[in-house]
């Protein structure tokens, strides 16, 4: 290739070659900078959205709101059902529609659930079936992972997209602890003034303006639609119809590597989710909105450091020796439980799950590797053993990883519907949350034996 200047047709490329050294170097790294740069932001802001029940849920008897414990557990739950569900459609809208375009309709799309949400909270007679629907509309944002993180591996090539992926996922979740953090400081503040609504004032003098946990991130919302869609790019080498996609599906490793997401990412939606009404239930003392965000923010972290080291040493070995380590900190955690006359030890509860969100972080960010390193490197060699042309071959490997990446992330994102149940279901039927910690501990182990016995074979 003598020109390396990709052919531009309004804001789509017509040609995209990442693993030609020549053309990655003088064009193609600039370019898919800035599609991850604003990438970044948009899926950011889509985990904001996604988890706001999280926040939402523990202050809703404070505002004049009747539900029961299951029933806040069962709101915190329910955006990754339907976030798990749409991932599956999500995963096919970049091949079909292009990257711009879909990041910037699917941010727009975020707005109709924090307007909702805004309103409803206001209204103390607004039902709980309102507050479950606003709640799966909410998953759809969970959903945006799929298709971003679909996107970003068509941009990058095999030996960066560890990296690449990590920066794009680990920010991106970051946006939980983001939203952790700043909900309770804007449902305290008159943030829009006389656009503001209901205003609660507590027993101890405090005003509550909850709907702003919902209405705070719709002008970032908007910026961020604008920023997708004058300033990406739609590939058209990463053009793919569904029926071109859905052959993954009858891989075994697509269902394995989903189990292997499914126990670390999973758990760092899911704990997520659940951890603030989980601590509620167990230390009311402890003012646990002050502390939410700080285990999605370690986690967060951490699976931009897992994507980096898995690209050096392999998302296998890292994969493997993280469950271990889930399983010793799961373990570790039934020692401070409240008990019979004893009252549990809140600084040893709190410092083992950050641990936890850690490990779980570092597990999402290696899992990922794994998929995209995986299913690249085997489709090429099918490709190849057909006589395909290695155009055609890098393009159906592209494909392939995009739509397994899209897949197994759907999997992993029931996660989020699974430990707050289960927290909830072991609370009611034992009292505490023993009986769920038990099962994540056992599933952890399973899956340790599935990547050493699968993957950390030599011919894998």
């Amino acid at each position: 290739m003598t020109d390396n200047t990709p052919a531009v047709k309004g804001r789509q490329l017509s040609q995209w070659e990442p693993e030609n050294p020549q053309f990655w170097q003088q064009k193609g790294h600039a370019i898919a900078r800035r599609n991850l740069a604003i990438s970044v932001p948009c899926l950011l802001l889509s985990f904001c959205v996604w988890m706001l029940f999280s926040a939402i849920a523990v202050n809703l008897p404070k505002v004049g709101f009747n539900f029961t414990t299951d029933e806040l557990f069962l709101l915190t739950a329910l955006p990754s059902v339907s976030g798990a569900l749409m991932r599956v459609p999500y995963s096919f809208m970049v091949p079909l529609m292009g990257g711009r375009r879909w990041t910037a309709i699917s941010t727009a799309i975020m707005i109709v659930p924090c307007l909702w949400l805004g309103f409803a909270v206001q209204n103390p007679h607004t039902s709980f079936e309102v507050f479950m629907a606003i709640a799966l509309l909410c998953g759809f944002a969970g959903a945006n992972f799929a298709s971003s993180m679909g996107n970003i591996s068509f941009f990058y090539p095999k030996s960066r997209q560890g990296a690449a992926l990590g920066i794009n996922g680990g920010i991106g979740n970051m946006g939980v602890s983001v939203m952790q953090l700043l909900a309770p400081l804007a449902i305290s503040l008159s943030v829009y003034g006389a656009f503001n609504g209901r205003v609660v004032t507590l027993p101890d003098g405090a005003q509550l303006w909850l709907q702003n946990a919902a209405w705070i991130w719709i002008p970032f919302l908007i910026i961020a639609t604008l920023a997708a869609w004058f300033g990406m790019n739609d590939l058209a080498t990463a053009k793919a119809s569904v029926r071109q996609q859905l052959p993954v599906l009858a891989r075994g490793d697509m269902w394995l590597l989903g189990l292997l997401y499914l126990a670390t990412f999973g758990s760092f939606i899911g704990f997520s989710a659940g951890f603030a009404m989980l601590t509620r239930t167990q230390f009311p003392q402890a003012n646990i909105l002050h502390y939410a965000f700080f285990g999605p923010f370690l986690g967060a972290l951490a699976r931009s450091l897992g994507g980096m080291i898995s690209d050096r040493l392999g998302g296998n070995r890292v994969t493997c020796v993280n469950y271990l380590l889930m399983a010793l900190f799961s373990g570790l955690v039934f020692l401070t439980l409240p008990g019979a006359g004893d009252g549990g030890s809140f600084a040893a509860f709190f410092t083992l799950f950050m641990l936890l969100f850690f490990s779980a972080g570092l597990g999402s960010g290696s899992t990922f590797q794994m998929v995209a390193t995986i299913f690249r490197t085997r489709t090429l060699a099918r490709a190849k053993a057909r006589g395909a042309s290695d155009e055609a071959a890098q393009h159906e490997a592209a494909t392939d990883t995009s739509a397994a990446l899209g897949f197994i992330s759907a999997i992993g994102a029931i996660g989020g519907f699974f430990i707050p149940n289960a927290f909830g279901i072991s609370l009611k039927l034992t009292g505490s949350p023993a009986g769920a910690m038990g099962v994540f501990l056992a599933f952890y182990l399973i899956c340790a034996v599935i990547t050493a016995s699968v993957y950390n074979k030599k011919r894998a």
